[in-house]
């Protein structure tokens, strides 16, 4: 019956059915699911049970592997690491702030994938947060204040030996790997437009955002916090529930995402790709 989409009602988000993703995809079938994805940003298609193979394939549909750093990839693999949490762990929860996945790279990713591989009964959930619609929803004149200006991006706060997931961070299942390559820092504007869509949107947010160019911290700095607190509000979010079996991708240029726990005493594993900057 072909691609069926039924869209969450929320900021973003649709649940994808009528495709069986552990067969080959034809060319209609990507290009169809590439509409949804640009559409509604965050896609989820329920009872696929795909193995790792079979999560690469789907990948490769939308672009070459992103660079996945200072995370451990599973063994036997390149492209797919684990976001996993054992049912005994006490480490704070990982990727529980607003981010956009690598945006202090060069070229970060246009998206990501994320295969269900042990989902608890209860808990979870992956928030997203709509940026276009962020953007959209400000003042012109608050358009035109912040419109122009260029953002700079670090990973240092998380993956600085110092960081949230550096030395200090003790525990923890995942395979995260710090490093002094934490410290670079990258530009991109503030407000891009979306290379497939032409709309803009804010892009990232505080944390990988650690400036403005030409803008002293005093001013950057609460300017940041305030950006921050506007991005994130409960009208430009979707709240995804996983259930066993599932795939969730979505467009790294259009969403911030954060995860949510409420799963104490159970295990929970995801596999993750990226998939790299669109070249058009």
């Amino acid at each position: 019956m072909g691609v069926q989409v039924e869209p969450s009602g929320g900021a973003c988000g649709a649940r994808i059915t009528g495709v069986d993703l552990k067969a080959p995809l034809d060319s209609a079938t990507v290009a169809a699911i590439r509409a949804a994805w640009l559409e509604h940003h965050v896609l989820a298609f329920p009872d696929q049970y795909l193995n790792d193979d079979e999560l690469e394939r789907f990948t490769l549909y939308f672009g070459g592997f992103g660079e996945d750093p200072f995370f451990a990839p599973i063994a036997g693999r390149q492209h797919i690491a684990a976001v996993r949490r054992e049912a005994d762990e006490q480490t704070p929860l990982f990727a529980e702030n607003w981010h956009a996945d690598w945006s202090f790279q060069a070229r970060p990713p246009s998206g990501t994938c994320l295969k269900a591989v042990d989902i608890p009964p209860v808990g979870g959930d992956t928030l997203f947060a709509n940026q276009h619609m962020a953007w959209e929803a400000l003042p012109d004149a608050r358009k035109a204040e912040i419109g122009d200006l260029i953002a700079i991006h670090s990973a240092r706060m998380p993956y600085a030996p110092d960081g949230t997931y550096g030395s200090r961070d003790k525990g923890r299942s995942m395979d995260i790997r710090p490093s002094e390559a934490a410290f670079a820092t990258q530009t991109h504007p503030l407000i891009p437009t979306h290379p497939e869509t032409g709309r803009r949107g804010f892009y990232s947010t505080f944390g990988y955002i650690i400036g403005i160019d030409r803008m002293d911290q005093a001013e950057a700095m609460p300017l940041l916090l305030e950006l921050a607190q506007w991005q994130g509000q409960e009208q430009f979010t979707y709240s995804q529930k996983w259930e066993p079996g599932m795939l969730v991708m979505w467009d790294n240029r259009s969403v911030l995402h954060k995860a949510t726990g409420g799963y104490e005493g159970y295990r929970r594993e995801l596999h993750r790709t990226t998939i790299a900057a669109w070249d058009g």
